[in-house]
């Protein structure tokens, strides 16, 4: 079973080739559809399978290694076309494909009445077949391949709708800044190799580790570089401007890069080279102060958003901050569970939000909606459970214990601390206020005069509502795979991850400590739906009230700006190479490519006159020719 590995990236990428091929007024929609959810689809299935058989029958070491082919043979350079699949890569494979199956599904209807239909099911296909590459890639240069093509796939899809100027910005955005993160990975890549002389993930861990010791130059080198990889594609400090803006392309493609695809690859970067990392305790240290900088700035952000899915971008870079205050700790499977849990919830919120843009005329702005449960009783429904995972709500939901689990290594890993610990649960307050703030505007309160317009509201289909209540199951369910110590003490998830991650390096754990921090933590998240409820439900004349004096609106302007991150990067780097460009535009090197136009220019003048249209004048100059080409071959 395990030898069809191949076909799990490669079945969303023949679904790519045969809709950019294929025209789709050929098609019809529904072949388009049938392509484009049936490829990923058939992808989820395969990875299922191979998953199940690989837990009833492991290969040796728990790792099967597939290679195809060898890509080039240069100097001892000597890189595969090959698949590695461990525990960390089938989980990984398997939250891609099945979540973004369900997101192929609802899109099937979503997009249904958009121009490019084909065109987007296109890039979707693209865009998950990337991502599985770069999650099964058994060196770094292939990986790098999917890296590329994800970050490709995200400038197509966030400007779908490229007739708006500003959906263009959005996607170059993000396509530059993610660049500059892919520069620092590709030096990476030859530090690595011109030192340890392969790109072969496991025989580069070997080899540092045989070659290096901890702390050593090198070490803080090559992964300070993969870091600044992993920084730009996940959005994290100080490369996370990108992410709010990528909003502008259609609910779907929020869905899968904030999900399961996109965001998360610095997460399974990090995760995938722990080895070079922990050689670097400096740069793990890095980790762990970015995410946490991070979590807390787009928290504060995230407050005082009016743009529904802007709410849920920050909530991503506050939630991949998690992952990396994770990482940085040494809780790689904490980590990864939260990787899991998030794919469920955050999914399931973009797509249900979707739901609520579309039904109200692609309205945003949540001060504009209001009393929408009775309307929309399955969105309702649905958000709610995706948004109490999201704030971690003790006991019932799958975020709660996916995030108790970082708190609790953070706090008790010996390279965390109670610091680092406290950023994370004044994030978890962050979390849970503005969460429940975008319940409580949204689908409490007065209705706006927009949704009285639209009463009643149609409900959405079958391929809406199936991914919605599938993905609300999980975000309840999905957190019982690993329960701590204090409830139950069944942690599935990491001890099938043990193969490939190590455990967190738990400094004097204590069960009595670790009950006193889950109580906080709970109280935190429960006493962040109640602020929500007294500022937004019974109190919000009083907030509208405190916002509006001059503090309160400059801090909320700093706030809802990203805390200055573009107007810092637009006036230090993008206004000052600008000004360099405008003023080298009349440079002496550009003489010489103007002499070169000109030089071709001048000469197709000449050969424009021999264009004569009298047929005896070309055959004269065949006959030439001929006469010439006969001379040098006698003569020569």
């Amino acid at each position: 079973m395990l030898q069809l590995l191949w076909l799990i990236p490669a079945i969303p990428l023949i679904g790519f080739i045969l809709l950019t091929l294929v025209s789709g007024s050929d098609l019809g929609k529904r072949g388009i559809a049938l392509i484009g959810v049936g490829s990923v689809g058939i992808s989820a299935i395969l990875g299922l399978l191979l998953g199940l058989d690989f837990i009833l029958y492991p290969p040796p070491n728990h790792v099967y290694i597939q290679t195809l082919w060898v890509w080039m043979d240069v100097a001892g350079f000597s890189p595969k076309i090959a698949f590695h699949l461990d525990d960390l890569s089938l989980i990984m494979t398997v939250v891609i494909t099945f979540v973004g199956f369900l997101i192929h599904l609802y899109s099937a209807e979503f997009m249904i009445d958009e121009e490019g239909y084909e065109r987007f099911f296109a890039y979707m296909n693209l865009f998950v077949g990337s991502m599985l590459i770069l999650v099964l890639a058994d060196n770094l240069l292939f990986l790098y391949l999917g890296w590329e093509g994800v970050g490709l796939c995200s400038f197509l899809l966030i400007g779908f709708w490229y007739r708006d100027p500003a959906n263009g910005r959005a996607a170059r955005k993000a396509f530059i800044v993610t660049r500059v993160g892919d520069t620092a990975m590709a030096i990476a890549l030859f530090v690595l190799f011109d030192n340890l002389g392969t790109l072969q993930i496991q025989d580069l861990m070997a080899r540092a580790v045989e070659q290096w010791s901890i702390c050593s130059s090198l070490a803080i080198l090559s992964t300070a570089l993969l870091l600044g990889g992993a920084v730009g594609k996940s959005a994290q400090l100080p490369l996370q401007i990108w992410l709010p803006d990528a909003m502008a392309g259609p609910s779907p493609v929020s869905a899968l890069i904030h999900a399961a695809t996109m965001v998360t690859a610095g997460v399974y970067l990090i995760a995938r080279t722990h080895v070079l990392f922990s050689l670097a305790p400096v740069v793990l240290f890095a980790v762990a102060i970015i995410g946490a900088a991070t979590l807390l700035l787009a928290g504060f952000s995230a407050l005082v958003q009016r743009d529904i899915k802007r709410v849920l971008a920050y909530s991503t870079m506050s939630q991949i901050g998690y992952m990396f205050l994770a990482l940085g700790v040494g809780a790689w499977t904490a980590a990864i569970f939260h990787f899991m849990t998030h794919a469920f919830f955050k999914a399931l919120l973009f797509l249900a939000a979707g739901v609520i843009i579309s039904r109200l005329h692609h309205e945003h702005d949540m001060f504009k909606m209001g009393d929408l449960r009775k309307r929309m009783p399955l969105v309702f429904w649905t958000f709610l459970i995706g948004s109490s995972s999201l704030a971690a709500l003790p006991l019932v939901t799958a975020g709660f214990y996916s995030k108790d689990k970082i708190l609790w290594e953070t706090w008790s890993s010996a390279y965390g601390g109670p610091w680092l610990w406290l950023a994370g649960l004044i994030g978890a307050l962050l979390t849970s206020i503005y969460t429940f703030r975008m319940v409580f505007l949204t689908f409490y309160g007065e209705p706006s005069s927009l949704v009285e317009a639209e009463s009643p509201i149609s409900p959405p289909g079958l391929p809406i509502s199936i991914p919605l209540v599938a993905l609300a199951f999980l975000s309840i369910v999905g957190g019982v795979l690993d329960l701590p110590d204090t409830l139950g003490n069944l942690p599935l998830f990491s001890d099938f991850l043990h193969h490939s991650l190590p455990h967190a390096p738990i400094y004097n754990p204590s069960l009595s400590v670790e009950y006193t921090l889950q109580i906080i933590a709970a109280l935190v998240s429960l006493g962040g739906v109640w602020i929500a409820y007294m500022a937004f439900i019974r109190h919000r004349k009083a907030i509208a009230r405190m916002v509006d004096t001059s503090a309160g609106r400059l801090l909320h302007r700093f706030w809802f700006t990203g805390w200055g991150f573009d107007w810092l990067d637009n006036e230090l780097i993008v206004q000052p190479f600008v000004w360099l460009a405008r003023k080298d535009k009349n440079d002496f090197i550009d003489v010489i490519f103007d002499g070169i136009a000109l030089l071709n220019a001048r000469l197709n003048q000449l050969l424009a006159l021999t264009q004569t249209g009298k047929v005896r004048n070309y055959l004269v100059g065949m006959v030439i020719g001929i006469i010439i080409t006969i001379a040098l071959v006698v003569m020569l």
